[in-house]
Order: C-alpha cells, then structure tokens, then sequence
C-alpha cells in the first residue's frame, strides 16, 4: 500500500532512511532512539516556556505554533522509535489505540 496520506509510509521511510545511515550496533542505535524522545519532550518544554514568556530574560522566544510542531517531532520520534523495535509497528500502536479508547469509554459508578 502506498498511501501518501498514511503517516506509517512515511515513518517506515524515515526509519530505513535513519537505518541507512547508522553506524552503531542495532541495540545501541535502538536505545539512541528511545533517548531522542526525552531531547524532543525537552524541545516542547523549552517552546511552552519561550510561548508563555516564563524566563523574564529572555522574554516571549516562542510560539504556540512552535509548540505544536515540537509536539509533532515527539509524536514522530516516538513513531520512528516504536519502528524501530518492532517491524509491526502499525498493527502494535493501531491495537494500543484501540486498548487506550476502549478504556476512556468505561463508565463510572456514581458514587451517591
């Protein structure tokens, strides 16, 4: 299938783009991708600070869109990295969706 629109076509090319350039051994590369996704939260943290104008020094760096494309390279990174680990990465993240929707449907007692 070759779905421009399906973002698995693009992380698996990613993934075999990254892979085409590694030199490490296959675990090290892995446990380098799984750490790419604390530099990338990081990167939301900085841009959620810089939009806000928390540090008085530096004053507004940022921008909500700033945010929101920081927020994409964690959803991407973590994409690539879930790639990384296992070649059904579509169908692992598509039955964990499932998993996590199911649970936000279980309805509560009341508690009166």
């Amino acid at each position: 299938m070759n779905d421009p629109q399906d973002p698995w076509e693009t992380v698996g090319r990613l993934y075999e783009w990254l892979d085409s350039h590694n030199e490490r051994a296959p675990q090290e590369a892995l446990l380098l991708r799984m750490l790419k996704l604390s530099e990338e939260v990081g990167e939301v943290a900085q841009a959620v600070i810089g939009a806000t104008g928390q540090n008085p020094r530096k004053g507004t760096t940022h921008s909500w869109e700033d945010v929101q494309a920081e927020l994409c390279d964690v959803v991407v990174t973590a994409m690539v990295a879930l790639r990384t680990l296992t070649p059904e990465a579509r169908d692992v993240f598509a039955e964990h969706l499932r998993r996590v929707d199911a649970r936000s449907k279980i309805v509560m007692p009341d508690d009166s």
